[in-house]
């Protein structure tokens, strides 16, 4: 049996709507996935104009926060607030379920 393989999607090139992209961290925020958080950040940079104007905006080394921004990154509180301002979007909190 032979597996065909497609290429993957990049979701930067179709997420150009602000709304979509938006909802796109709100969901990775409230999975409280540390991996999905920085992976949306990242694809909303790309679908932004990319990383390294992202950079340039907020002040920060393009390769610090490609780091930060990958599948495996972890940014910091500092850099998920100064992302979030350069794609022109803030942080809120709504009441959810309590952790055990």
């Amino acid at each position: 049996m032979t597996i065909e393989l497609r290429p993957a999607l990049d979701l930067a090139k179709h997420i150009t709507e602000p709304e979509d992209q938006a909802e796109l961290i709100a969901d990775a925020l409230a999975s409280g996935d540390r991996g999905y958080v920085a992976h949306a950040l990242g694809i909303v940079a790309r679908a932004q104009g990319g990383v390294a104007q992202l950079a340039d905006r907020i002040g920060m080394k393009r390769q610090a926060l490609d780091r930060a921004l990958s599948k495996d990154g972890n940014p910091t509180l500092e850099t998920l607030l100064k992302v979030l301002s350069g794609l022109g979007m803030q942080a809120a909190v709504t009441i959810g379920k309590r952790a055990a």
